[in-house]
Formats: C-alpha cells, sequence, structure tokens
C-alpha cells in the first residue's frame, strides 16, 4: 500500500490503544477503592446496580489483552507496511526467499515453510517411490497408505472415498476407463487433467432422431428394454448412430479412449444416468466435464503415488475378469 495509508493505518491503531489504555486506567483511578452500598442511581424493575468498582481479575484481563495487542503488532504484520519482527521470516531457508519474494509473516508465508519442512522431510521418500514402476508401487502396502491419504485429501471430493464415482464422476473402482486404465496413463491424466466433451445432437438428428438413437443404445448397446409405454424406431437409432455417433464411439460402441469416449455397453459409461430420459437429455444437449490437472499442485512424485493408489484399486476387477 501506499505510504500515506501505510502511516494512516499505523497511527490509528496505534492511537486507538493508547486511547483505550488511557480510558481505562482512567476509569479505573476514579473507582472507589472499596465496596459500598450506594448504587449508581437508577433501578429497573426494582433491580439496583451497587457503585462498586471492576474486579481486579476483569481489569487485568484487560491490561493483558492489550499487553498482547501490542506484542501482537510487534511480531505480525498489522501497522500498514511493517511487517513485523518474527524471526525466521526474512525467507523460506537459507538463501531461499518466499515466492511473492518479501520479508515478513503472513499466512501464505508460513504455508510456505510447512511444505519446504514437510518436503525435506517427506521427499526423499516421495522420490524413492517415483523412481520404481507404478506397478510395482501399487503393490506396496506403505505406499499404498500414503497414495489412499492423497487420495482422500485430492480426489474423494469428486470421485467419493470409496472412489466410486458420483453423478458426472467416474468410478476409477471398476475395470472401466474413459482414457485408458494402464499404470502410465492413469498418471497422465492425473498430472496433466482431461477435458470431456460430448457435443449435443439435438439439432442434428431433431428430437426424433435424439429418441431413436437413445433407444438404440438402450436396447442394442446396453442390453435393456425400453420403458413400458414408450416406443421408437431402433433401426433408424442405428443408422443415426452409425452416421453421426460412430466415429466417437465406435461402431459396436465401445468407446474410443484416444478421445475419452465411453463405452456404451457398460452401464459404467453412464455418469450422467442411463435412463431412457438420461440418455436422450445428454444426447439432446451434450455433456462437458473437466478433470483439473494436479500437476502444479502435487507435483510428479505426490502423482506418481498417487497413479499407484488409483491404479491399485481396479486391478482386482481386471483379474476376475482374465479369469472368467
Amino acid at each position: 500500500m501506499t505510504s500515506f495509508w501505510s502511516l494512516y493505518i499505523t497511527l490509528l491503531t496505534l492511537g486507538t490503544l493508547v486511547a483505550l489504555t488511557v480510558l481505562l486506567f482512567s476509569v479505573r483511578k476514579g473507582q472507589r477503592p472499596d465496596s459500598t452500598e450506594q448504587t449508581v442511581g437508577h433501578e429497573f424493575d426494582g433491580i439496583a446496580e451497587f457503585d462498586n468498582p471492576l474486579p481486579k481479575w476483569w481489569f487485568m484481563l484487560f491490561v493483558a489483552t492489550l499487553l498482547f495487542a501490542v506484542g501482537y503488532l510487534a511480531l505480525y504484520p498489522g501497522l500498514g507496511n511493517f511487517k513485523g519482527v518474527l524471526p525466521g521470516y526474512d525467507g523460506i531457508g537459507e538463501d531461499k526467499p518466499f515466492a511473492d519474494n518479501q520479508p515478513g509473516w503472513s499466512g501464505v508465508h508460513q504455508w510456505e515453510k510447512e511444505m519446504d519442512k514437510a518436503d525435506a522431510k517427506y521427499g526423499p521418500i516421495y522420490a524413492k517411490y517415483a523412481a520404481m514402476p507404478i506397478e510395482q508401487v501399487a503393490q506396496d502396502e506403505a505406499a499404498l497408505k500414503m497414495g489412499g491419504r492423497l487420495f482422500a485429501s485430492n480426489c474423494s471430493v469428486c470421485h467419493g472415498s470409496d472412489a466410486k464415482g458420483a453423478y458426472g464422476f467416474p468410478n476409477l473402482s471398476d475395470d472401466q476407463w474413459r482414457w485408458g486404465g494402464d499404470a502410465n496413463t492413469i498418471k497422465t491424466s492425473i498430472l496433466n487433467g482431461r477435458m470431456g466433451m460430448m457435443p449435443a445432437h439435438g439439432q442434428l438428428v431433431g428430437d426424433e432422431g435424439v429418441r431413436n438413437v437413445a433407444a438404440y443404445v438402450l436396447t442394442q448397446l446396453g442390453g435393456r428394454k425400453l420403458p413400458d409405454g414408450e416406443t421408437a424406431d431402433i433401426e433408424a437409432g442405428r443408422k443415426a448412430f452409425e452416421t453421426t455417433c460412430f466415429a466417437c464411439h465406435g461402431k459396436d460402441g465401445s468407446g474410443m479412449a484416444m478421445m475419452g469416449a465411453p463405452n456404451l455397453t457398460k452401464p459404467a459409461a453412464f455418469i450422467y444416468g442411463s435412463s431412457f430420459a438420461q440418455l436422450q437429455q445428454t444426447i439432446r444437449y451434450g455433456r462437458s466435464g473437466k478433470m483439473p490437472a494436479q500437476n502444479e499442485f502435487l507435483g510428479n512424485d505426490k502423482v506418481h503415488l498417487l497413479a499407484a493408489y488409483v491404479y491399485s484399486l481396479s486391478q482386482g476387477k481386471q483379474d476376475e475378469k482374465a479369469q472368467e
């Protein structure tokens, strides 16, 4: 801030503390030394207030509050541009300045110091696992516990604490993957994020076409029946699908990992719902979703552990599938 506002805030803050101190001691000086039966002169509903001094402990509490304020303002920012004299806040560490190149305490600076301390303690552990293949890390119990905590802190808000997903967010514990479920692809998804886009087809195929395509996906690809009372031209839906949808989902609806297009023959494909009405909604208006990149926030080594944990979640499912 400018020098004027810095000086204004400093004088206003210190002036307030001085005024409160003067007021406190002047009131204390004018009080009676002992208790009395005399009242202050007003009464309400038969209740009168005695003109007794404040208890000593109460007065000392006010004094302690003022002293605390002075100490706080000396150590921490609070007087304009003054950064405080708290030791150890010239930078993160020796010859390592804060990100904003400014000295003094702040919440961000405190976070930077704690992160640097944590990196120094746990960095070698992360580096050890980062040098190992993800498949090998996924078999290490200690590594999976660390990856699980990273997942709970950074991923569970969208994918759920059990990784089974939610409306609009895929299940990470099954064997169905939009962008591929091998270890390195999972790590790439976490590092760089993903942007999924299902274009709207309502204007392209019309309302009847939307209905027919939804019926085709529901019955021929999904193996289910139309709801009672619903009718549609499934053959027309097939032709429309093979004309407008196959480029992403394939002619047989099995999807394409390169484009993030899900396999429409599997229930896990329909993260926005798989009912006849919900399928029509998706086809008519499209869908879009974004998986945020974690590289800048977590870094490669932590993402490596996180990828190993996510990879481990679906291995049981894949083993079961291989045995069938």
